[in-house]
């Protein structure tokens, strides 16, 4: 039977409605159907390894040459309080990619190669959210979010939403300078001319230019290893810093790592530029954690905070932070709100226009109001645990101007990165003690412990701190017994200078 005409256009308007519903329609696990248009902003996040809050020119440091960043931040918004989300890498990086503070993931340290610990594939990661969506995406650098890298048995970063990627397990082997052990998409690519960050930059700027779909935006995550260990920088760098550090090799080398980065990274930024890319591209610069300031390389700076990596005190995870919008963000400008490495995912999302997963607890918010000077909303307070952290402090959550630590009752873990019985029996049963308290707006050094006499603010801080804790406690994975097998040790060349603390 023939339908009337003016039936068979309703019918072709309830079909094209019901198609476009179906597009948009979130999924269980946050994602979208729908494809953004072209002009959807493209996305780059940038993060450094072991670089402190105070080794950036930008930020205060007087010797360090950070031309390229400095560059950088006056066309963009400068956050000075900024946060990793956690105290060292492997975490930092989990809490990042998946909006949750990492021990909900399970990733209480950093994972040795061949370690059973990973990102499981049941998390959702920021990049999986946005190829979901139509975004074409990349990693190029430093993975750390497995054990069992390029190995069966765990996800790769292909399962955790990238199309194209040049990883590392962790560190460039075996050092910065003509590394082995870099992966592309699942194919070791075997020894490699030149030093890490511009090897790279130039795999980033390679797919940028000729790789990618250029029909879709895209989510390139760049992560460099400068300036973690072992160290090699190219003597063009180093030998900036000759004169300064009197010869002083572990010095030279060091900071000429951070300046390596920062060429490396002005190379990346003028491809943006030369394919006409700035305007349409939202850039985030950061670190994963405070500087290392070791044996070897003792020449890291936190500036005016408290200790460094691997504690749960400002200098351990207060890090640079910088964000170019164009549009968005005023050139030279200044953003005091506290921001950390979990929101990441969700100002994604709301940049790209799509759904974070609501289905699980996220411990991040979209930090989009405060590029505007608006305050943002949290619905729980920062939050950081590391039963590793060096010193009594293990736990730390800072609400307003005001941050809370506190210990474990249990003995510290012995040096390493085994898994242990008696690890995961801490993580899983350790209550909070020894509790300190800082007003950060009057004490960004954490000299003046306020916990006895603010008793009231004390307990209020506590109280929402034990909430967190044991709910992240709670949700937190254990991993099975594992003897550490120092793979990594046995591949590194050290440089033949010893560390020797520059006297100025």
């Amino acid at each position: 039977m023939k339908l009337p005409a003016r039936f068979s256009l309703t019918i072709c308007v309830i079909c094209v409605i019901c198609g476009q519903l179906w597009a948009a329609k979130p999924q269980s696990d946050g994602t979208s159907n729908a494809s953004p248009a072209r002009t959807s902003p493209n996305l780059l996040v940038v993060l450094c390894d072991d670089l402190g809050y105070g080794d950036l020119a930008c930020f205060g440091n007087s010797v360090v040459q950070t031309p390229r960043v400095d560059q950088f931040a006056e066309e963009s918004m400068r956050l000075t309080e900024c946060y990793a989300a956690a105290a060292n890498c492997s975490p930092a990086r989990a809490g990042l990619m998946t909006g949750r503070t990492p021990y909900r993931v399970g990733i209480h340290n950093w994972i040795p190669m061949l370690s059973p610990m990973h990102v499981k594939r049941e998390e959702i990661t920021v990049a999986t959210l946005l190829r979901n969506a139509g975004y074409d995406t990349c990693h190029s650098g430093k993975w750390h979010l497995n054990g069992r890298f390029n190995l069966p048995g765990q996800p790769q970063p292909g399962d955790h939403g990238f199309n194209h990627w040049f990883s590392t397990q962790n560190n460039a082997l075996p050092n910065h300078r003509n590394p082995v052990n870099f992966v592309r998409n699942g194919k070791e690519v075997g020894p490699l001319e030149g030093y890490s960050a511009h090897l790279v930059a130039d795999e980033a700027i390679h797919w940028l230019r000729d790789l990618r779909d250029k029909e879709k935006p895209f989510f390139a995550f760049v992560c460099f290893h400068e300036p973690h260990e072992p160290i090699a920088s190219d003597p063009r760098y180093a030998e900036r810093y000759h004169t300064y550090s009197g010869g002083n090799e572990s010095f030279m080398a060091h900071h000429g790592n951070i300046t390596q980065m920062d060429a490396a990274f002005g190379d990346l930024m003028d491809a943006l530029d030369e394919m006409e890319l700035r305007e349409d591209t939202f850039v985030f610069f950061t670190s994963d954690n405070g500087p290392a300031i070791t044996g070897r390389h003792p020449h890291g700076s936190a500036g005016p905070l408290r200790d460094k990596k691997g504690t749960v005190y400002e200098g351990g995870i207060r890090v640079p932070g910088i964000i170019r919008w164009p549009g968005h963000t005023k050139p030279g400008s200044e953003s005091d709100t506290p921001i950390c490495g979990v929101d990441v995912l969700p100002t994604l999302c709301a940049i790209a226009g799509i759904k974070a997963p609501q289905d699980r607890p996220l411990d991040g918010v979209n930090i989009l109001p405060a590029l505007e000077g608006q305050p943002i909303k949290r619905t729980t307070p920062l939050y950081w645990h590391f039963y590793r952290a060096k010193g009594a402090a293990k736990v730390a959550l800072r609400d307003g101007a005001w941050k809370i630590l506190a210990g474990l009752d249990a003995p510290d873990p012995k040096p390493g990165a085994d898994i242990t019985a008696e690890e995961n029996h801490i993580l899983k049963h350790a209550g909070l003690t020894r509790f300190e308290l800082y007003n950060l707006q009057k004490d960004i050094g954490e000299s003046q412990d306020l916990a006895k006499s603010h008793p009231e603010r004390l307990a209020e801080l506590k109280k929402k701190l034990l909430k967190k804790f044991e709910e992240v406690r709670a949700e937190s994975p254990v991993w099975p017994e594992w003897e550490w097998p120092r793979y990594e040790g046995q591949r590194i060349e050290w440089p033949e200078y010893k560390g020797v603390r520059l006297e100025k």
